[in-house]
């Protein structure tokens, strides 16, 4: 092989293990992990090819005004996608109710996974 050959096969050796190491560490790699609680506002199954479920959760929370103003109730959505079929079909049935769900969180989302980049993957609690 030349010279040549040698430079291109490991450039191009190169390319492939820094762009394969960029796709998982956006796609595949758990950033954080965490539990979340709120209201479930709902949980749907959408998507024009790739059909995933998708919800929305509710989280109430007190926020504290300019100098001098009272304290406001805001509240703050989380928006999640679900993988597991029947998780997504458990949480459909507790729409509007508080729970606390364990999410995982990557950098990018995939189609196949869902529009978010926060996976719940387990249910911990409803009320």
């Amino acid at each position: 092989m030349t010279t040549k050959g040698k430079i291109i096969t490991i450039a191009s050796a190169g390319v492939i293990i820094i762009l394969s190491l960029f796709i998982y560490f956006k796609f595949y790699f758990v950033f954080g992990e965490g539990v979340k609680a709120g209201e479930l506002n709902f949980v749907v199954y959408k998507g024009y090819v790739f059909k995933t479920y998708e919800g929305k959760a509710i989280q109430a929370g007190f926020t504290k005004g300019a100098k001098n103003a009272s304290t406001t109730i805001q509240s703050y959505e989380f928006e999640f996608s679900i993988t597991d079929k029947a998780l997504a079909d458990s949480l459909m049935r507790c729409s509007g109710k508080t729970v606390e769900l364990h999410y995982k969180e990557y950098l990018g989302a995939l189609p196949w996974r869902g529009q978010q980049k926060y996976i719940v993957d387990d249910i911990l609690a409803v009320r």
